[in-house]
């Protein structure tokens, strides 16, 4: 995830229309004035769990083909780095594209995480008869793992590989997202909503971003591409605002609450009469047990050992999980840290460089990380005198 924009926001309204979204820029939208803000708890000993994700990274983007596998045509849907939740719904309206193209409606779905839920759901939509198949179910998914905020452009590719026709597809598959997502808001759970978000910086943010290195260029398309589906930041004046950090941007971001959200998934697509095979495939050749003709491969970086797909490279993530308050709905980022107010466990990130984690696919917790992180933020966190 490019942290740096976290704070940097997406959307801010449920009220744009698709022919709205897909129109020419009409400026960025402003962001409403900011909720009240209440005390927050935070210290090592509220910390409930500590999860590591393996980002997929493809340098030149997710893969999205249709190849021919033994007797299955396997229509490919993953490696999108951090930007898997946040493209879920337009990478998967592509890849079922691919798959219903020849006629067939049985299909089976490899992997449960946020491509293959998707991919799923939208088969059901099409009429189609639908099994996922997967070794792991939420909440074991490395989906379950990730940091649940909208981060189109979140390690999607290298910044040299986002040739034009890449960016007129990620263009697609961020605006579909992102509408699908406004039609998400309100429900029960809350598997999404918007929050607002603080950057905290000791000298103006436009010193600390120009300052920040990376040996890594990440393709940066949010701005170029979807400016009308951003909030504007605004600069907040010394001593306006309640942090003990003299400079401070405040935004809006988009969250979601995967808790809720991955289980409003998993029940729709069991309700509408989807099955659900918990297995596990070794090598290609395994696939041809299925009695479906048509496959969307949502595996994942689990596709570098089932595929033998070298293009992807782990990119590694720590979150501390911390008891949550349904009154917080703020969060903010000091020093490469971030605190996201998450209904099902706030969240707690030592994000570093662009590039920390690069080629890291080990996922043994670090509590030494996760309690550094955890200091860094409560340090910083808002003068609040509670109710």
């Amino acid at each position: 995830m490019r942290r740096r924009e976290f704070f940097a926001g997406v959307g801010a309204t449920a009220l744009l229309s698709a022919c709205a979204s897909t129109s020419s820029t009409r400026g960025a939208l402003q962001a409403a004035a900011p909720a009240p803000l209440v005390p927050v708890q935070l210290s090592a000993d509220r910390i409930i769990k500590i999860t590591v994700c393996t980002r997929p990274f493809r340098a030149q983007g997710p893969r999205l083909d249709v190849e021919q596998i033994g007797s299955k045509t396997v229509a490919h849907n993953y490696g999108h780095g951090g930007s898997g939740w946040s493209l879920s719904w337009g990478s998967s309206t592509i890849a079922v594209r691919n798959a219903l193209a020849g006629g067939e409606r049985r299909i089976g779905v490899i992997g449960c995480g946020a491509l293959g839920l998707t991919s799923a759901t939208l088969l059901q939509r099409a009429g189609a008869q639908v099994t996922i198949y997967a070794k792991d179910l939420p909440p074991q998914t490395r989906s379950t793992f990730a940091t649940g905020s909208w981060t189109p452009d979140s390690r999607i590719c290298l910044a040299a590989q986002a040739t034009p026709a890449f960016k007129q597809l990620w263009q697609q598959m961020a605006r579909t997202s992102y509408l699908t997502y406004t039609n998400l808001l309100g429900l029960a759970g809350t598997p999404v909503e918007y929050v607002d978000n603080y950057d905290l910086t000791d000298v103006p943010h436009a010193q600390a971003v120009a300052g920040q290195r990376s040996t890594i260029q990440f393709a940066e398309l949010q701005e170029e591409l979807i400016p009308e589906l951003m909030t504007r930041p605004h600069d907040l004046a010394p001593g306006s605002h309640p942090f003990p950090i003299r400079y401070a941007r405040r935004d809006t971001q988009m969250m979601f609450n995967l808790t809720a959200y991955q289980r409003l998934l998993v029940g729709d697509f069991v309700a509408n009469g989807g099955k659900i095979v918990v297995t596990e495939f070794h090598t290609p050749d395994e696939l041809s047990r299925l009695s479906e003709s048509v496959l969307i491969n949502c595996t994942g970086f689990g596709a570098r050992a089932l595929l033998g797909d070298q293009s992807l490279t782990p990119v590694r993530g720590q979150l501390a999980r911390l008891i949550p308050d349904p009154e917080v709905h703020y969060g903010w980022s000091y020093n490469n840290v971030l605190f996201i107010p998450r209904r099902d466990g706030f969240v707690v990130q030592d994000y570093g460089s662009e590039d920390k984690g690069w080629n890291d696919d080990t996922v043994i917790p670090d509590r030494a990380e996760a309690e550094h992180a955890v200091a860094v933020i409560a340090g910083v966190a808002p003068r609040v005198e509670s109710a």
